[in-house]
């Protein structure tokens, strides 16, 4: 990343980009690779159309629960397209259909806009297993970095007012949980590690949200009543110590939480298989405790 700058993510630039298809392989991750089918789906949404694409290691599949992917990128990049890989990765590894949401982004739609979607999808789709050929028993919340933030806003909606299915697992990768303070991580980190402080200050900016309101903050409100849940962080991430923090404070209130730590590696390794080798072992141990606890229900 050093070896080839990009441009800071001003306004302009984003814009650029959202005119750009976006692969995995560009971001550094592996390819989507082999799976039963991909189906695209367009629905409803509050703010216009979303668009939602299935990944499904199988064809002809029984009913069961689907996976509700929530891409990251600071709320104003990534998409289906770049977070292909990853998604197609976790529908082989819990060998269940996965549907990724592509929310509106930042400064062009500024928050709320993305946790309304993601609420909408879920909702949503809990009631539209027919729209992809399957029929849907359960839904597990999932999202890394921003994405990670809205699965878990999602899941309080959820909890609050449930959806047609119930919400069996929420599965936060690398998640921003409380934007109204600077914990020690993002000090230790904020440089050469792959998510520099100039971002995350640009990222806030774009996405202009209420620093303190548990739908941009959820770390701040009560975790009562929340799903099982399963918080993974990096050891060298700014946002480690607030990942952390999550996963106690569902512990303490007496929700079933497993915390996992991926050491020595960056924020993003989840999405950088083919540039960090040891990052595929390390999404491979995540989604493994994602399966333990859904096969353990």
């Amino acid at each position: 990343m050093a070896a080839n700058p990009r441009p800071a993510l001003t306004a302009d630039v984003l814009a650029a980009i959202r005119g750009m298809t976006i692969t995995p392989e560009m971001t550094g991750d592996l390819p989507v690779g082999d799976l039963g089918e991909i189906r695209d789906v367009t629905m409803p949404g509050p703010g216009g159309d979303i668009a939602l694409r299935l990944f499904d290691p199988r064809s002809d599949r029984t009913a069961g629960p689907v996976v509700i992917f929530y891409h990251g990128g600071g709320y104003a990049v990534g998409s289906i397209g770049s977070h292909a890989g990853l998604a197609a990765e976790i529908a082989r590894q819990l060998d269940l259909p996965v549907v990724s949401v592509e929310y509106r982004l930042a400064p062009e739609n500024p928050w709320p806009a993305a946790p309304d979607d993601g609420e909408a999808a879920a909702r949503w789709i809990a009631q539209n297993g027919a729209a992809f050929g399957r029929d849907f028993t359960g839904l597990v919340l999932c999202g890394d970095s921003a994405g990670g933030n809205l699965a878990i806003v999602t899941a309080l909606a959820l909890r609050d007012a449930p959806a047609a299915l119930p919400v069996l697992l929420q599965l936060a990768i690398y998640p921003a949980v409380d934007h109204s303070r600077e914990y020690p991580s993002r000090r230790a980190f904020a440089e050469g590690y792959g998510l520099d402080s100039k971002d995350t200050t640009l990222f806030d900016q774009h996405y202009a949200a209420d620093k303190r309101h548990p739908r941009n903050s959820p770390l701040l409100v009560d975790q009562t009543g929340m799903p099982p849940t399963l918080v993974v962080t990096a050891s060298l991430d700014p946002l480690r110590d607030e990942g952390r923090a999550y996963a106690a404070a569902t512990t303490l209130a007496g929700v079933p939480t497993v915390f996992h730590e991926a050491v020595g590696t960056i924020h993003g390794f989840a999405c950088y298989r083919r540039a960090i080798p040891s990052a595929q072992a390390d999404l491979a141990a995540c989604l493994g405790l994602a399966r333990a606890m859904l096969n353990a229900r």
